[in-house]
């Protein structure tokens, strides 16, 4: 189980059963609990019960989906309503910890969830409208076959056949939805309303999302599922057919009493002691214990990832270096990838299965574009990030951010791509201006760039009476100049154009590391080298920014950098960040129209365009990467990656279970 020491960071661990120990802990009160727990009976020791919290993760347990949090309960278990549990002290004594200040924060927590649609397992589909009949809806709530918080829930199987004769009877003019748990749904378990109770009932036999469920319904009725809490925090009517941890408050119609609740709660009270106060979360992206804020803002990340990445994706024109990295990118519980080294291949396996054909853009070949352009498939660009790595990808240090570009790639003026297309619509809204105004300033202030590489032992000593004019060299077979630039495509031509237009500034040119490592082509001929001022070949780019006046620059993207930084920029080519108002541009750019903010700019190419993942593989935003990058900048450099790739939705590496969060 991924961060378990992280999750019981208060207990000291042993596996040996015959080490002597002060306490059992065990999985509920499954099966695979019932050794520890008689020892616990037999030692006179506590048995303290694990179990998934309520916001659990993406995917189900059942098949190995990484849990954001755990319930740790030394007086019983939840579910089980024989014996008091540490959440049924907490509702019951919430007169003493649950001051005004959490009923206020139970309250936003609850309006994010139901804003979000959030449950404990989060990778349900849409539900399908023709279903719904007009009138009265009544959702009633299947369990799987032998779990124990049935019993334990002071019911039976005989409850479930109660429950729907009894609505029968009550509403006979109501549509019945009955909804299968997701394991049942995934055939992976039996549910316990017997078939011959289906009949005339619409039957949801599909995971479907509980919150379009919840949405659709007038009324819940329930055994002892935890889909009635959720129904609670809508404000729907509910009714217990058992007794779960949420009956016997005064906010259910119950059937089943256990003798010891009866105090009244309302549904804020009863959602911070279950949401915030009994759970443990864990940050998985940086290892630590959370709260459950957190907790939230992580499933809504992952569940966009996943959703996003929803396909069967057929793969052409990788490098092997890149293929590792690329399935850490595009994995997901809903993500199927196949390599394929035929482009016509990977398009007809991306027809066939409805999914999407998807390559390296920077490798397309006459025959992966000729499959592109005749395919039925959606096309896919990929290509790297604005914020990338700590290292060179020439050097084989894979790629933490990619973009995914359906219309074409940022680098190639001659078509519209995603991330113009960002732009051009204006789709930040003020919110996301300002999340992009707080990213730029910490990018800043920290000294990121693409690459991340250590920072040389100097800084520059130009001249202070002089203007300076920084020209940054790029790979001059680098699809970014083949495909954006005119006359001037070399870095020679670069220079002699910027000196001409610049002609009293002191000229200081930086190579790409990329050509000084003498892994790619573009170094200057003798006749440009002779309006270089000074070369900052051993300077760190981000020092050469902060120092300079102005850019000047093909298409690199040292030139959105600068932009950053609040330098002028003078561009040759036609890079993603030219022709919207903020640079000075040789070419012309007809498609784009709008005069863009900065933090605009950077909010469609940090933000919204780009996909982000940890280096241990979790999906993370902008931000994370940027302050893991920053955690970690002063160490030393990382080795290449393995060829390991971890499964968020299938559990990470128990490896990664170590704090602080592993360099990479």
């Amino acid at each position: 189980m991924p961060f378990l020491r992280t999750f019981l960071d208060d207990f000291d661990l042993h596996a040996s059963p015959t080490r002597t120990v002060d306490a059992v802990l065990g999985w509920g009160l499954k099966p695979t609990s019932e050794a520890g727990r008689r020892r616990a009976d037999r030692e006179g020791l506590p048995y303290i019960a694990l179990e998934d919290g309520f916001l659990r993760s993406i995917g189900l347990g059942e098949s190995g989906a990484a849990t954001l949090s755990l319930i740790v309960d030394d007086l019983g278990i939840y579910y089980d309503a024989t014996r008091p549990s540490r959440l049924e002290h907490l509702i019951q004594s919430a007169d003493v910890w649950c001051d005004d200040a959490m009923m206020a924060r139970s309250r936003r927590l609850i309006d994010r969830i139901v804003a979000t649609g959030l449950s404990k397992t989060n990778m349900g589909g849409p539900l399908d409208p023709s279903v719904l009949r007009p009138g009265r809806r009544i959702l009633l709530v299947d369990q799987t076959a032998g779990d124990a918080s049935i019993a334990c829930g002071l019911a039976s199987d005989e409850s479930y056949v109660r429950m729907v004769r009894t609505a029968r009877a009550e509403h006979p003019g109501a549509q019945f939805i009955v909804k299968r748990h997701p394991a049942v749904a995934a055939g992976r378990k039996k549910g316990c309303i017997p078939e011959s109770e289906l009949q005339g009932v619409t039957l949801i036999d599909t995971d479907v999302r509980p919150a379009d469920l919840l949405s659709a319904v007038d009324e819940v009725w329930c055994v002892t599922s935890a889909l009635g809490f959720e129904a609670l925090l809508r404000g729907l009517t509910v009714r217990c057919f058992g007794a779960p941890f949420y009956s016997g408050w005064g906010l259910t119609t119950d059937e089943v009493q256990t003798g010891r609740r009866g105090v009244a709660r309302d549904v804020e009270t009863l959602a911070a002691a279950a949401l915030i106060a009994y759970p443990r979360y864990v940050d998985p992206l940086t290892g630590e214990r959370c709260e459950v804020e957190t907790a939230v803002d992580r499933l809504i990340t992952l569940r966009v990832r996943a959703e996003r990445l929803a396909a069967d994706w057929s793969a052409v024109g990788f490098a092997p270096a890149k293929k590792p990295q690329v399935r850490r990118l595009l994995n997901g519980p809903k993500t199927r990838l196949k390599y394929f080294a035929s482009a016509s291949r990977a398009a007809a396996h991306a027809e066939r299965t409805g999914g999407r054909l998807v390559y390296w853009a920077g490798k397309e070949s006459p025959e992966i574009a000729a499959a592109a352009a005749a395919t039925s498939a959606p096309v896919v660009r990929m290509e790297d990030g604005f914020i990338r790595s700590r290292g060179l990808g020439s050097d084989f240090f894979g790629a933490l951010s990619v973009a995914l570009d359906d219309l074409g790639v940022y680098y190639d003026p001659t078509a519209p791509s995603r991330l113009e297309r960002l732009i051009e619509d204006g789709a930040q809204d003020a919110a996301m201006l300002a999340r992009a105004a707080r990213l730029r300033a910490r990018i800043v202030e920290a000294g990121l760039s693409k690459y991340n590489l250590a920072a040389g032992p100097t800084r520059p000593d130009w001249p202070a009476d002089r203007m300076k004019l920084l020209v940054v060299g790029q790979v001059e077979n680098d699809k970014s100049i083949l495909k954006g630039c005119g006359d001037i495509r070399t870095n020679s031509g670069l220079v002699e154009a910027a000196r001409a237009d610049f002609p009293n500034a002191f000229l200081i040119y930086r190579n790409h590391p990329d050509v000084m490592s003498g892994n790619r082509p573009g170094r200057l001929d003798a006749h440009a080298m002779t309006a270089v001022d000074a070369v900052a070949d051993d300077l760190d780019i981000i020092d050469c920014l902060e120092a300079c006046d102005t850019l000047a620059t093909l298409t690199s993207l040292s030139g959105f950098e600068a932009l950053l930084r609040g330098k002028a920029v003078a561009t040759y080519g036609r890079p993603f960040y030219g022709g919207w108002g903020l640079t000075t541009d040789r070419m012309s750019f007809e498609r784009r129209t709008r005069r863009a903010s900065l933090d605009a700019l950077v909010a469609a190419a940090l933000i919204q365009y780009p996909i982000y993942i940890s280096p241990e593989g979790w999906p993370c935003e902008a931000e994370d990467l940027v302050e893991r990058l920053i955690r970690e900048r002063d160490t030393p450099a990382p080795p290449p990656p393995s060829n390991q790739i971890a499964r968020w939705w299938k559990g990470i590496n128990a490896s990664l279970d170590r704090r602080p969060p592993p360099s990479y």
